[in-house]
């Protein structure tokens, strides 16, 4: 994809922090989340503490004007924050950095798939789109970092049946197809668990009412809160998802 010398100047002379909420905004956008200041102030949490960005509202709100002056995201009438085009460009090719660097750092250089995160938003912000391209190649063009999430640009499409784990009902077998990727903790204990993508796993129990979903995987119960499963995405193997 082409990209305009106007684009890239302004992705040169953006700051760490409006990287992040561009990089912040995509990821809530690529997993159905309503983008409000609300969920956008969650997702920051998630960074590691050195990137020491403000969480509050104000502060949200402060730094998405800027982003809106500089025509990088904008507010819709609902109040929802959208990427604009030139924005979505701009995030594209940080995430793409971000998870190829995850699969660097776990394919190529062994690091323990739970510190990949913190390693990989290190990595994000001084990686080239020569170095990007170089580091796809040496690991044989890869379609997604090794938490199933779609790295852009590779040509990745998505099971039509996949959907969040909260909208898959009890007794069903399921196929994970992608996991948080930023909580270092959450990840060390899904690696622990084996909930990893391509592991087959039966929803043993999903109730509502008590918050948790029990997963069964190699012979294991993993229980799961109905929050983190809406950002689990699985593929029903052989039935129909729940309407």
């Amino acid at each position: 994809m082409a990209v305009s010398k106007k684009t890239t100047k302004q992705f040169n002379r953006l700051s760490m922090a409006a990287e992040n909420y561009l990089v912040s905004i995509y990821q809530l956008d690529e997993l159905g989340i309503r983008v409000t200041n609300t969920q956008l102030a969650e997702q920051l949490k998630r960074l590691p503490e050195r990137e020491e960005l403000g969480t509050t509202l104000p502060s949200i709100g402060g730094m998405i004007r800027r982003l809106v002056r500089e025509q990088l995201v904008e507010m819709l009438p609902d109040k929802d924050v959208s990427l604009t085009s030139r924005g979505r460009e701009i995030a594209e090719k940080l995430v793409r950095r971000q998870r190829l660097a995850k699969r660097m750092v776990v394919d190529l250089l062994g690091l323990e798939p739970h510190k990949a995160h913190e390693e990989a938003h290190r990595l994000e912000h001084a990686i080239s789109d020569e170095l990007a391209t170089k580091i796809a190649a040496r690991l044989d063009n890869p379609t997604t970092c090794p938490f199933g999430h779609p790295i852009p640009g590779s040509g990745f499409v998505r099971d039509k049946l996949t959907v969040p784990l909260d909208k898959v009902n009890t007794g069903n077998t399921v196929n994970i197809d992608r996991i948080p990727e930023d909580d270092p903790e959450l990840l060390k204990y899904f690696v622990e668990n084996s909930i990893m993508p391509g592991v087959v796993a039966v929803i043993k129990d999903a109730s509502p009412y008590r918050g948790v979903i029990t997963l069964r995987a190699n012979k294991n119960d993993i229980v799961i809160s109905y929050e983190i499963s809406k950002r689990i995405w699985v593929t029903p193997i052989g039935v129909r998802k729940k309407d």
